[in-house]
């Protein structure tokens, strides 16, 4: 039996920039840190020459091409295990949150198969199978940084060249500074998930039309992501509540649908009862509010428990995927 885990991320700036309509002109970076919430997966060699997959419902099949759910039949296709297995998943946090599952899934998916056949792969080509599962085969409008950070783990600085290569560096922030940040950060279930795929079709269009106000405004995200990576490694850890404001302003501009009455009803909210900034993770439209609060902590759990929010705690996850094996 094989058990294969990979962490969801939070974005901490620079996001949007990651998806090839925009990297493959300008140059990509973001700031993304891995965070101890899984997705699980669990392999072994079924007795029958079926396949049965386990997520949120179950499928036996005798054949791939019978499967329903599109990442498992690319995946399965892909790495060339055809029959006589069983897999199940499970995951920390929903679906459609904004932390990255769908690709983090993958990641963890892809790990458990290699190990399965054998077939050892680098951190960085395991993120780029993972790519090219979702970005090439499924023609998912996403971007690479979720694979990256499921794979790598960690707090690190990605540079999405314009060829496709991702560097990857960590982020030199003291340990100190690493635990304030994290006693800063809170993040908010908003009670609804929501499809990336149709925030970020309009993105992907307006970017490969040169639109002038979205490219300038992915322009300007880079910017504060670039930014962000200065103060952190400065240790300047409270300049960052004011840029996730900024950057929050600039991206409910690129779609009508990262944002609605409910969400800013809730973001101003937090700003009143002590959170300098925020924003709604991943493409937006619903999923995780991450906010910054150095003060005033109890006040702003309180009033965002008024409004129907609970904190979701998490910690920052310095690993990124892992296989374990049991005879």
């Amino acid at each position: 039996m094989i058990l294969s885990r990979a962490p969801v991320r939070i974005s901490m700036g620079g996001g949007g920039t990651d998806l090839p309509s925009y990297y493959e002109k300008h140059e990509g970076f973001l700031l993304a840190a891995s965070i101890n919430k899984y997705v699980h997966i669990m392999l072994n060699k079924r007795f029958e020459e079926s396949i049965r997959l386990s997520y949120s419902k179950t499928e036996i099949v005798n054949n791939i091409k019978e499967i329903e759910h599109r990442i498992f039949r690319e995946s399965l296709r892909y790495a060339d295990i055809k029959k006589q297995v069983e897999i199940v998943s499970i995951a920390d946090v929903p679906s459609n949150c904004g932390l990255g599952t769908s690709s983090t899934f993958t990641v963890a998916l892809l790990s458990a198969l290699f190990a399965y056949r054998r077939n050892h792969k680098t951190l960085t080509e395991l993120a780029e199978c993972a790519c090219h599962i979702e970005i090439n085969l499924l023609k998912e409008p996403i971007g690479k940084q979720d694979q990256y950070a499921a794979a790598f783990g960690g707090f690190n600085a990605y540079t999405f060249h314009k060829d496709g290569n991702v560097t990857v560096e960590p982020v030199r922030i003291s340990e100190g500074s690493m635990m304030e940040l994290q006693s800063n950060i809170f993040l908010f279930y908003l009670n609804k998930n929501r499809s990336a795929s149709a925030i970020l079709k309009v993105q992907n269009k307006n970017t490969k039309a040169n639109n002038s106000d979205t490219v300038n405004r992915l322009h300007k995200i880079k910017e504060i992501g670039l930014h962000t990576r200065k103060i952190f490694e400065k240790n300047k850890i409270d300049e960052f509540g004011e840029l996730l404001h900024e950057h929050w302003i600039i991206k409910k501009g690129l779609s009508d649908k990262i944002s609605d009455a409910y969400i800013d009803e809730a973001y101003e909210t937090a700003r009143k009862n002590g959170a300098v900034g925020g924003k709604v993770i991943g493409a937006g439209g619903g999923g995780f509010l991450l906010l910054y609060c150095p003060k005033e902590k109890s006040k702003l759990v309180s009033a965002m428990k008024k409004i129907g929010l609970k904190p979701s705690w998490f910690a920052f996850d310095h690993e990124g995927v892992k296989n374990g094996f049991y005879n």
